[in-house]
This record gives structure tokens, sequence and C-alpha cells, in this order.
């Protein structure tokens, strides 16, 4: 889950209902494989009323789960995406009032304004989504690339960590909605070499 943290302010506010439809739209998937190693089986949905393509949100999270720099890179992971039987975890984009009550059902407390995980699903809040934080004001791609390879993580087991060093990339499993500690942003856990951008375990 993310802690609150400020929120960056756009020149024309986007259209973020606290309540949607309640129910979620999946959209049809295209069946490629990215990476080798372990196959995890995603599923996509964009809960209705929120005016948000679900395609459109569906290849954005392909594209993020696909890139060289995420998890793919270790050789460990694959990902396809499904629409249907067996899935590892649901990528969820949901209004603020459901992202409250799917996080609330794990125990955690996202009051409207944060992410969360829990189960096999990965909840993004639309808030969120689109208005990312002050650190990564006028860098979505960024700030989506943090928010899933994240939350991702930790459906792959992955516990958080914290700045390695002044100056260095924060490690996508820190909370850097807490702050950068010192690091500068980054939402991949891997460099374009290859390397697996961590630092020390957070309790």
């Amino acid at each position: 889950m993310e802690s609150e943290a400020p929120l960056a302010t756009p020149k024309k506010q986007p259209y973020i209902p606290a309540k949607g439809t309640g129910k979620f739209m999946r959209p049809p998937a295209g069946g490629r494989v990215y990476g080798h190693g372990r196959l995890m089986r995603y599923m996509v949905e964009v809960e209705g009323g929120l005016r948000q393509d679900p395609a459109a949100f569906a290849r954005s999270v392909d594209r993020i789960l696909g890139d060289r720099r995420g998890w793919t890179a270790a050789g460990k992971w694959s990902f396809k995406r499904v629409d249907s039987g067996p899935y590892d975890f649901v990528v969820q984009l949901a209004a603020p009032d459901t992202v409250d009550k799917i996080c609330g059902s794990y125990g955690m407390t996202t009051e409207g304004k944060v992410n969360c995980s829990g189960g096999k699903q990965v909840v993004v809040n639309l808030k969120r989504w689109l208005l990312l934080t002050t650190y990564y004001k006028g860098q979505p791609d960024a700030y989506h690339a943090l928010t899933i390879n994240h939350e991702v993580g930790h459906r792959l087991g992955f516990g958080h960590a914290t700045c390695p060093g002044r100056g260095r990339p924060a490690p996508v499993m820190q909370q850097q909605i807490f702050g950068m500690k010192g690091c500068v942003i980054n939402g991949w856990p891997f460099d374009r070499r290859g390397r697996y951008l961590t630092g020390p375990a957070v309790p």
C-alpha cells in the first residue's frame, strides 16, 4: 500500500468521480507472452463510470510489464494477460470509494487517496493514477511504471526497501510516496543493463 503524499496539481482537472458503478470491465486479451521464466497470468479491469478506456489502461499495464527494465529482466518471470481462466493477479483501476472497500476487505486503510495490493488484487486508485505525486509531476509514464511495478513486486514476493544512497535511483520497492530519502525517482526494478535496483530492506 502507498501512504498519503502531495498530489501534483494539473492545469486542467481530470474527471475523478468518488464512486464508480462497482462493476468492472475486462478487455479482451492479446495472448502475447512477455519475458522468460515462470508464467504469471494477469487480468486487467477498469471500473465502470470512470470515463476510462479499459483497452487503453490494459495497454499501459502491458507496456510496463513487458518493458526490459521490468520484472522480466531477471529471467525468473514471464507475463501473459488473460481474460478468463486461471490467473495469478488482476490489476484493477477503480474510483477512490471502491478502492477503500476492496483494500478495507484486506485490513488496509486507503482513505480514498492511495493504491493497495492484497490477495490476487492490485488495486489502482484513479485519483492517484491521474494526479500522480509532486515527485513525479509532469511524468505520468514514470509514475505509472512505479505504481504497477511496486504492487506487482509485492505479488512476486518482494518486501519494501529504502534508498541505498544519495543521488542513486530509488528502489521500485521503496515507498517513494513517503519521500525520496535522498534518492532520485525511479519506476523500474532493473536498469537498462539488467542490474536490480534495490537498497536496505525495510521491516
